[in-house]
């Protein structure tokens, strides 16, 4: 009964490892095994025990081997694991009127690099236009000087670039301010928008009050005469503002009579010579309609702004774009406020831009995080209402996936201590590049009579099993006695697989994670490996960043 019970459970807990990418999951095996086969109930008891060694069985295979080993001993599973995946495979939904080709934007502020939120516009857009076809428009928002940080253009640009965005067009904003000029004169002659020089806090009084200020009753040329001298500089930064004229009893005071055109006096502009600057529900609807945009999705932050907008496509008589507005997407764990990185950077809390405590695309990049990567991942979020949390473990699932084949295996040994084996044979550990793939290589580890270990792993007495070398036996502070090389006896132990290296091996390694620093030592030949990613084995997967004599420099990206 004993071997039946086994074989159950290691078929279910391949299944799990296979559907999660990951080691299996003790509590998830186990319900998976009693709902399945309730005949095994009464024997619950004895389960656990079972189930460890065989989870540890698992855990030595390489992971790419699983899901072909499922398929060896439980084909019906590995077919039900497969249509599961077809029906919960997610498509974003058509989008109305698209059947022609689209035209879209994605429109970032250059006040910073991109960041993870940014992604989720950039990659939507993307996927719709390479879906019914058309033209992908990069329009940088820059009509407000206080928001441009003049290095960020070029972030912006190469943050486009490394994300693999399908743009067709690049237009900047501050080089189409004669446009918005000439627009806001039409618009004024239309009797759609009226300048304002009334004290900012008494409009806002009558404003609540639903009551008109005064400027409202400016004939036309009154007002082109206001706007001809906002031009020509005859008022400061705050004495002036252009409105469109709304419904002043609408309920929703942000709704009445909003601003579209101001001055600013500084900072100066890094592309222009200008002080009337259109505000964003203006520039918007000028460039959505003559760049002839025909789909914008954005977030549900931005709804009541469609609803501003919709009176200008009004008084021009212009049809306005198809909108989608997506829920809210909170990502904890990263920083992603603009200023607050900036603050953080000048103050030297954080390194740059790149910082792995911030949730820009670099940072995640420097981290081992693929473009594919992020797209799948909020793709896979897709453009629903509802506000969700965005899933990092759904992303290095994705990730692993992607960088899990080109990654080479290595040893790193965090806070390494000194262990003296007695007894043991010298011998060369010949351990695999890429467990399964014989063409990929092995790397070399020689055994004399020293090794170093993780702190961790050796602060008690015990049984130890050195990675693909043999077991030891703790007998004290940097002590250990050979306790022979077979593997099941260390399973029955339940000891720990350890990672270790030869004393003199190493070289130095420092490994950067959100959460801290690990120092310690790794294989030499990680020094080859500047730029890409490895998996350190019982750590988990990290970019190498740099490489000279003072050793190896990593980012942790996931396990």
């Amino acid at each position: 009964m004993e071997t039946e019970i086994r074989r159950v459970l290691y078929i279910y807990a391949l299944q799990n490892a296979v559907k999660h990418g990951n080691v299996p999951n003790a509590k998830a095996v186990m319900g998976k095994v009693l709902g399945a086969h309730p005949e095994l109930r009464p024997h619950a008891k004895d389960i656990p025990a079972l189930l460890a060694g065989v989870l540890d069985e698992v855990a030595d295979l390489p992971a790419e081997s699983w899901q072909a080993k499922l398929q060896e001993i439980a084909p019906e599973l590995v077919a039900e694991m497969n249509e599961v995946r077809k029906e919960t495979k997610k498509e974003l939904p058509p989008l109305e009127g698209a059947e022609n080709g689209v035209v879209m934007r994605f429109a970032p502020n250059p006040s910073g690099p991109l960041h993870l939120g940014h992604a989720r516009a950039a990659f939507l857009n993307d996927a719709y236009v390479k879906r019914y076809g058309g033209r992908y428009v990069l329009r940088i928002e820059d009509t407000d000087p206080r928001r441009v940080d003049p290095e960020a253009y070029e972030m912006v640009q190469e943050d486009i670039r490394n994300l693999g965005l399908g743009i067709t067009d690049i237009v900047y904003q501050s080089d189409r301010m004669e446009i918005y000029y000439d627009l806001c004169r039409q618009l004024i002659e239309l009797g759609g928008a009226y300048v304002c020089t009334c004290d900012a806090e008494r409009f806002r009084e009558l404003k609540i009050a639903k009551t008109a200020c005064p400027c409202r009753s400016h004939t036309v040329e009154e007002n082109l005469d206001l706007w001809d001298q906002m031009l020509a500089e005859k008022f400061a930064e705050g004495q002036v503002t252009v409105r469109v004229k709304t419904d002043l009893t609408h309920p929703d005071p942000a709704m009445r009579d909003f601003s579209i055109f101001r001055i600013v006096d500084s900072p100066a502009h890094p592309r222009i010579d200008a002080r009337v600057y259109p505000l964003m529900n203006f520039s918007v609807v000028a460039d959505d309609h003559l760049l002839g945009i025909t789909h914008v999705i954005r977030g549900k932050d931005h709804i009541a702004n469609t609803r501003r907008q919709q009176y200008i496509y009004d008084y021009f008589g212009w049809k306005a774009p198809v909108y989608r507005h997506y829920g809210r997407m909170g990502i904890e764990g990263v920083v992603l406020s603009t200023s607050s990185m900036r603050e953080g950077i000048n103050a030297g809390t954080y390194t740059g831009w790149d910082d792995i405590h911030l949730g820009t695309l670099r940072a995640i990049a420097r981290r081992g995080i693929e473009p594919e990567a992020v797209k799948e991942a909020v793709l896979d979020i897709g453009i629903g209402e509802t506000d969700i949390s965005f899933s990092w473990e759904n992303l290095y699932a994705k990730n692993k996936a992607i960088v899990d084949p080109s990654s080479d295996r290595f040893f790193f040994v965090p806070e390494p201590v000194r262990v003296t084996v007695e007894d043991a044979p010298a011998q060369t550990a010949e351990v695999p590049l890429y467990p399964g793939n014989e063409a990929r290589g092995v790397r070399k580890l020689a055994f004399e009579s020293v090794v170093v270990l993780p702190k961790v792993e050796v602060a008690g007495a015990g049984m130890i099993r050195l990675k693909d070398l043999f077991n030891i036996e703790m007998r004290g502070e940097g002590q250990a006695v050979y306790a022979g090389d077979d593997l099941a006896a260390a399973r029955a132990a339940k000891a720990p697989i350890v990672q270790w290296l030869p004393e003199g091996a190493g070289i130095p390694c420092t490994v950067l994670t959100p959460e801290g620093t690990l120092t310690g030592l790794c294989e030499a030949a990680v020094a080859r490996y500047a730029g890409k990613t490895v998996q350190f084995e019982r750590v988990g997967f990290v970019r190498i960043d740099r490489a000279d004599e003072t050793g190896v420099v990593g980012y942790f990206s996931h396990r």
